[in-house]
Order: C-alpha cells, then structure tokens, then sequence
C-alpha cells in the first residue's frame, strides 16, 4: 500500500527551511542586545539586521546574484557574523577561506570554490597580493579593515567594506527559493592530495541549527548553553561555520562577543569585562588559555566549555576544572556541519565527586537528536552497543554534507553504503555513549594488534610534569610498528624528565591492568612544541613524516 502524502490547499505557505527565518524570533525577541568586536565595536542586534541589508546591497551592487559565491579571509568578528547571514539569504554561496592555510593552497581553494568576490581583512593582503594574478574567478576585492588608516597594497580594491555598507540601503528583500539550495562552502585538508570542498545546504544549516539549540540547552545537565549566556566562540569561524555555533547563540538573542585573532590577553580581557559564560574550542587553545599567564588571576568558574576537534585527555579536563571550568566534549567533523554527539553528565551524575565525572566528560558523548550513530565492522555489519566492540564509526543526519565538490570518487568513499565514513574508530557502550579510539589512519597496527595513540596520550597527560603530549606510530621490522610518543614538558620540569621516567609512567597503569605492556612506547621525544594543523588539531602527519 502507499503512503498518503498530505492534500496542500493552493494557497498555503510552503515555508522553505531558509537561513533568512533564523532572525525573525532574535530581531523582536531580543533587538537590543550586544554584539562586541574585541574592544572596537559594540552594536545591538536592531543593527546586527541593519547591516545584514546593507551587506547584501553592497555585495549586489558588486554583481553578487544568486548562485555567486563569495569568499571571506577574516578573523572572528562581527563583519563574519553579518555575512554568514547575508550572503547565503542573497542565493549565493559563503567561502569561508581557511586563512590557515599555505598561500598556494589558499589560491587552490579560491579558485576551486569559484570564488566572484573576495573580502579580505587587511593582514591578510600581503597573502592576496602574491597570488592575485592567479586567480582565476574572482572580479572583485573588497577590504576589511580594523585600523583608521589605509593600507599600502598592490591588491586592487574595490572598496571598503564599512564604506560600502554606510553607501548602502539597508532593506533588501531576500527572497524564497528551494531549501536545499548551497548556502555555504569550505576546504578540509586531509592527509594526503589538495583540500577537498564540503558545502551545506540552507536546510541543513537551519536543521542543524534548531537541533543543536534544542540538545545543548534544554537538558537538565552541565555545559549548558541558553538565552542567558553570553557566548564567545574561539574555534574559527572559516572552519565548518565556528561549529555553527553562531547561528546558535544568534537565535538565542544571546550577547555574542568576537575576539578576532586569538590573542591570550585579548581573550582574558574579553573572558573579565564582557563576563563571558559560554564558548567552545580545541583542546590546544584550552591549553594555551590556561598556561597563559594573563589567565592566572583570572576567576573562570563561571565559564561552560564544549571542547572539539581532538580528544579532551583526563589531565586537561581536571586541570580546567580546577579552574572552575565546566566543560564537556563534543563530536563531530568538517564533512558533518558538525555536531554529532556531547558528553553531557545524565542527572545521576550531577552529583558525582569530580574524579568520578572525569571520564564521562572525556568521553565523545551521546548522539543529539536526529543523529543516528553506529559502530561498522571492516564486513559492513553492525557491531553491537555492548562497550567492548570496535569498529569504524558511521552516521546518518540531516546536516551531512552530500559530498565533495567536483570530486565524485571521494565523495562515494564518504558515503559508500548509504552510511558516511568517518575515518574514525570507536565502540558504543550500553547508555549509548560513543568513545572514539583512534583515527583509522592514527591506530599504531603493531604485531597483530591495535594500539589506540589517544589512549597512550591520554595517559601521558596525567603526568604532572607534561604539558603537550602525542602518540605516533613509526616503523618497525619486526613489528610493522611501534608507538613512539612526543612530549612537550612544563617549563619547570624541563630538563628534569628522561625517556626512562616517562616509560616507567607507562607501567604504572599497566601494574593497575589499564594497558598491556605491549603498548608502552619504544621510543620518547622531548620537543618544543607539537606540530599543529591549521584548525590547531595536532599534525601526526607531519610528526610521522619527521620521526619515520
């Protein structure tokens, strides 16, 4: 028998799933609320919806139209806040260009993405200025500028970005079209080749939206985000939408704060006089933040923290709740808009002693509403929810990227099966808690049996004297591989630790039956510093590369 699908009067409204319908309710809920930009701008969100227009006047006026794509080089500010809005409700496609990235792979994904306009704040022009006569789409450059000055540049402008926006009417009708139409677009690097381009629809974003609103604020659990937060995001806004976290906290009508580049006394300043409550981050920048001196005499206990993008270690998170710090995991991936799953605390956990809540906030966390989340053996069957079966880790969401751009061959990788791949292994135990193990390209293969390098780094942050920690796998002859970790010492403890010392840390916890002794470590590097990615996620890459 079919299904019956509804019976739609002529007249009634379809109600396209629109970025555009994400301001009705903050614009008459909350009008004058702020948004502030480090400490040289504050406005309300009355001219948050001002400025929406204007910006897509000024960008009309440039020749955007519907189905232009127009690329961004930004640090996190509010001028990205209002094009995440209006580029997007023109019909056009945001580029949020990883400035992260190298000059040639910056001008790879420029001309990939096609990009029609690019804006380009004025730190990034010397970048723009050696490539620009490779570009291949672009038409028009317009600046973006925190100085009163002009800058010296041989990069031809098209104007100024508050220049055109004060030139500009601020009622535009932004109008109707399909909700699936590409809204925004941006490069993940991968391992190995060029970046590949993910991009999202209107519908998902909203959909993505609406349910991260719904998990993250409306559970009686910790890390919670809701109207009376104040919300400042220190994960890029080029990478995957700041984790859409600004769509969020917009429809919210929460006091939202941009620090621009990340600086420690900025955001120290930023964290003091704007009392911020609510922000999410790699743990590198957690990390950075909490050695800094700038943080020492700071009071974080009213902070909440989603943490993403590498494994929250046990060491890290008690040293932020020391601090007073609330914080949780989060999951997911550039090619999922992204979040997947939190590791919220159950009410019986609440009153948990600290050690006890630990582990569950280290964990990757429970899926939010309309993810369905699964463990696949290598065979393509499902592997039981028992906390013991490993396998690699596959979903199904509305906000899944449908594949990649131009790039069909790795696009059906991703989704072989009907499933997208995440590359990542892990088990789900019997509350439905998912804890990642191991990236499949990361996991140490040594002598018939896996090793999971977060478990070894995991351990190594539990010394007190280690501040970075990484877990590799090199070659070996005998075994195929070998775990060898990198370990970055606390200044005080720098000179005073041996690779003995860190090994013998090792066989406490398998003394405890933690691990065997066939996953300690060969071999132990001290080093300065660990070698990161552009989104500040560590670069095994590069530490394989160096150490192999």
């Amino acid at each position: 028998m079919a299904v019956k699908l509804i019976d739609k009067t002529p007249s009634a409204y379809d109600y396209p799933l629109l970025i555009k319908q994400l301001l009705h309710r903050p614009i008459r809920y909350a009008p004058e609320q702020e948004i502030v930009y480090r400490d040289l701008c504050r406005y309300t969100y009355r001219d948050l919806y001002k400025r929406i227009g204007q910006a897509a006047n000024a960008l009309k006026a440039l020749g955007v139209e519907p189905g232009s794509t127009v690329g961004v080089m930004d640090w996190d500010s509010h001028r990205y806040l209002e094009l995440f809005y209006a580029v997007p409700m023109m019909g056009a496609i945001l580029h949020t260009v990883n400035i992260r990235l190298s000059p040639e792979q910056i001008l790879y994904t420029v001309n990939h993405a096609e990009d029609d306009v690019l804006l380009v704040h004025e730190d990034f022009l010397p970048i723009v200025e050696a490539i620009k006569d490779q570009f291949q789409t672009v038409k028009k450059i317009v600046l973006l500028k925190d100085s009163e000055t002009a800058p010296q540049t041989a990069v031809p402008l098209d104007g100024e970005y508050e220049e055109l926006l004060a030139g500009a009417d601020a009622d535009y009708d932004f109008p109707d079209f399909d909700e699936n139409t590409k809204a925004t677009t941006f490069y993940t690097t991968g391992t190995t080749g060029l970046p590949k381009g993910v991009f999202f629809s209107h519908r998902q974003l909203v959909m993505h939206t609406i349910t991260v609103m719904a998990a993250a604020g409306s559970l009686h659990t910790t890390a919670t985000f809701r109207s009376n937060d104040v919300y400042m995001p220190l994960t890029p806004m080029f990478h995957v939408h700041a984790w859409g976290l600004p769509y969020v906290a917009t429809q919210l009508g929460v006091k939202q704060i941009y620090p621009g580049r990340y600086e420690p006394a900025m955001i120290m300043k930023l964290l003091v006089t704007e009392k911020v409550t609510f922000s999410h981050c790699v743990p590198t920048i957690l990390h950075m933040i909490l050695t800094s001196p700038a943080a020492k005499e700071v009071d974080l206990s009213n902070w909440k923290v989603i943490i993403g993008g590498s494994a929250l270690t046990k060491g890290l998170c008690k040293a932020a709740m020391d601090r007073g710090i609330d914080l949780i995991t989060g999951y997911g991936m550039s090619e999922t808009c992204p979040v997947l799953t939190l590791s919220q605390l159950q009410p019986h956990m609440l009153d948990w002693s600290k050690e006890d809540q630990i582990p569950v906030r280290c964990r990757t966390g429970q899926p939010i509403p309309l993810v369905n989340l699964q463990i696949m053996s290598p065979d393509g069957t499902f592997l039981p929810h028992d906390g013991k079966s490993t396998g690699e880790v596959v979903v199904r969401s509305p906000w899944l990227t449908q594949g990649y751009f131009k790039d069909p061959e790795r696009a059906e990788e991703l989704w072989q099966g009907g499933w997208l791949h995440t590359g990542d292994v892990g088990y789900i135990d019997e509350t439905g808690y998912l804890q990642i193990t191991d990236r499949i390209k990361d996991v140490i293969k040594t002598g018939g049996e896996w090793i999971s390098t977060l478990e070894l780094e995991d351990i190594l942050m539990q010394h007190e004297a280690v501040s970075e920690a990484a877990a590799i796998a090199v070659p070996d002859e005998k075994w195929g591989e070998r775990p060898m970790v990198l370990v970055v010492l606390k200044d005080d403890y720098k000179g005073k630790v041996s690779e003995e010392d860190i090994k013998a840390h090792f066989m406490g916890f398998v003394e405890e039956g933690a691990i065997t002794k066939w996953a300690v470590p060969d071999r132990v590097a001290f080093l300065d510093a660990l070698p990161k990615t552009s989104v500040g996620k560590l670069d095994k890459k590069v530490m394989r590369q160096q150490f192999s």
